[in-house]
């Protein structure tokens, strides 16, 4: 928290270089919340340029009760949605009747780096994971790729975590059964 600190200070001191140093310490964060969500590279560029002017405008407002990764994390969530919402492209799916036993045998230990080893298992992985809903999505891939906790995901989200575990765990059965589908496997 105490490069944090120094960071925004110098931001606020219009230090030179300083907010680059800001860019360049958080733009890969903010480029793949973004992209996850928005999947089109035009349109990622343009709200990571958004992100990063808000971050600029509101960093006064800055109050330290969060990681500043999680405060610019939770900036490009929001715009990212606010994008999605102006094309008027669903967020999440309709939530709707699933099958008891399949969200049984889906497990919390499902290992997606370990299934996505081998090459062609891995193209399938990438088109199941398009296919989700732009939440879904963007949670799958900051908890099971980027390693982020369910409670930094859900500050960055402000989502509650039992909703980001909801999400999580319908993502995860729709990413096994479009692999089973596509694969051939039978359940």
């Amino acid at each position: 928290m105490s490069e944090d600190h120094d960071l925004v200070r110098d931001v606020l001191a219009r230090v030179p270089g300083a907010f680059e140093r800001l860019v360049v310490r958080h733009q890969r964060l903010v480029w793949h919340l973004v992209y996850r969500m928005v999947q089109h590279r035009d349109d990622t560029e343009e709200v990571c340029q958004e992100v990063f002017l808000r971050v600029h405008r509101k960093l006064h407002q800055f109050r330290f009760d969060c990681a500043l990764s999680t405060w610019i994390g939770r900036v490009a969530f929001s715009l990212a949605s606010r994008h999605l919402q102006r094309r008027r492209i669903p967020l999440v799916e309709p939530a709707g009747d699933q099958d008891e036993d399949m969200l049984e045998r889906i497990g919390d230990d499902f290992d997606l780096e370990t299934a996505c080893a081998d090459a062609e298992l891995m193209t399938h992985v990438a088109t199941a994971l398009q296919e989700l809903p732009a939440i879904q999505r963007t949670l799958v891939t900051l908890y099971h790729l980027d390693e982020i906790s369910i409670g930094e995901i859900a500050r960055i989200t402000a989502l509650p975590e039992g909703t980001v575990k909801n999400y999580l765990y319908r993502a995860r059965l729709r990413l096994r059964q479009a692999l089973q589908s596509q694969l051939g496997v039978m359940a």
